[in-house]
């Protein structure tokens, strides 16, 4: 078996949703991104690669690329599984934790849950988000951005990779 973490942050800007697990939640800003910036996603992602020693997301989807500009991360994402399972693994469980005063999770965790499952296709029990406000301290506690911290365990799959 083999663990991977990994943490993406984000600024608030313009808008009026953020993405994350995939899911749009209205909010009183989006988040400054060359993606949709769903830091969730991104975080995960950076798990797997981890994992399996497959680098980062900034080296498979380089923000300096325009083929990545408003990036679907859920896309994004399982593209990442794929290449965890070329390796010749598969996503044990995934664990995440949402950085952020505001938006609420809570009504939200269960599709992030069903996204995060159906992309990674495990079961959603295997699926794990949390969220923590920073009691008002730091950039998250001033609401000037949004953070997520991810740990993954993969395990071999049976298959050679590829």
């Amino acid at each position: 078996m083999r663990i991977g973490n990994g943490i993406d942050v984000h600024a608030f800007g313009p808008g009026d949703h953020v993405m994350l697990g995939g899911v749009r939640i209205p909010h009183g800003a989006g988040l400054v991104a060359h993606s949709d910036g769903d830091v969730v996603l991104h975080a995960l992602a950076d798990a797997l690669l981890g994992a399996v020693a497959a680098g980062d997301i900034g080296q498979l989807f380089p923000d300096t690329d325009p083929a990545w500009r408003g990036a679907d991360s859920r896309a994004l994402l399982r593209r990442v599984a794929r290449e965890v399972t070329r390796r010749g693994y598969r996503v044990a469980n995934c664990d995440v934790m949402v950085l952020a005063q505001a938006p609420k999770l809570g009504p939200h965790r269960e599709a992030m849950r069903r996204n995060i499952a159906s992309d990674l296709e495990i079961e959603m029990g295997c699926v794990s988000i949390k969220a923590t406000t920073t009691e008002g301290l730091g950039f998250v506690g001033r609401a000037e951005g949004i953070a997520a911290q991810a740990v993954v365990l993969v395990e071999p799959s049976g298959q050679a990779p590829a």
